[in-house]
């Protein structure tokens, strides 16, 4: 599965680099998928929807929830044009922050919070938010920004300063250019959603080295993204790699039973 899983044609050169940068997390997301049948899927900063569509072509039941208009509009248009009955997905202008005021209360089975956490003014007030949606036994998927992944570009791209601070700052940061507002180690992701009554079942390194190959020698091999998705794939869940992926991935369930639909 990929971004553009319903698309007839082939994926461009940075489309197929952004499937070997993804493969991971679609892995993942589709054993969750796959687990029962169709389930409430809410998509928190989906944008025009990269994970929401092709989720809701499975049947799947998605609410996207983002502070852009002009995104929600290329998320529904890209609906539109895969096929998806109107029913199946709903945009809805909003942020982390409020989300309880655009999503009922233990009205989801799986939130996917992917690239929201590193951009929000309070992480911690975000995820708890995120824990009251779920049903009992319900699922977040987590993709955040990983500190010493930053530390590590920082220095190879000579900035030797900048990767200090990085390494050293509370929130992560490299500085006042920085363009996020936090990232994060595994430690720390998991310490927050423990402190949400979530509890991590796994834990993933993505784009472990897609963040740093150059696309011109990924696309020098014949196979050049397949094989870096397989690579990346190999390594995911190996400590000593997750330790320096460019994102880290968690998934964590929230206690209780599951009723039935």
């Amino acid at each position: 599965m990929a971004d553009s899983a319903a698309s007839a044609t082939a994926p461009s050169p940075a489309g197929r680099r952004a499937q070997a940068r993804t493969a991971v997390l679609w892995a993942a997301l589709r054993t969750l998928l796959d687990a029962e049948g169709p389930r409430d899927v809410l998509d928190v900063g989906g944008g025009t929807g990269g994970f929401a569509v092709p989720i809701a072509e499975l049947g799947h039941r998605v609410t996207v929830v983002d502070p852009s208009p002009d995104a929600l509009a290329a998320l529904e248009r890209r609906a539109a044009e895969a096929g998806v009955p109107k029913e199946a997905l709903r945009a809805v202008q909003g942020d982390l922050a409020g989300l309880l005021e655009q999503v009922e209360a233990g009205s989801v089975d799986l939130v996917l919070c992917h690239g929201v956490l590193e951009m929000a003014d309070d992480p911690a007030v975000g995820l708890a938010a995120i824990a009251e949606v779920l049903r009992p036994g319900g699922v977040v998927s987590v993709l955040a920004a990983n500190r010493t992944a930053a530390v590590v570009a920082r220095a190879l791209g000579g900035h030797f300063t900048e990767a200090r601070r990085a390494l050293t700052d509370p929130r992560g940061r490299f500085g006042a250019q920085d363009p996020l507002a936090a990232r994060f180690s595994e430690d720390e992701l998991t310490q927050l959603l423990n402190q949400v009554g979530l509890t991590v079942e796994t834990v993933h390194g993505v784009r472990v080295f897609a963040d740093l190959v150059p696309g011109a020698l990924v696309e020098a091999e014949p196979h050049g993204p397949a094989d870096l998705a397989a690579l990346e794939a190999a390594v995911a869940d190996r400590p000593e790699f997750r330790a320096v992926a460019g994102r880290l991935h968690l998934v964590a369930r929230k206690s209780g039973i599951r009723g039935a639909d």
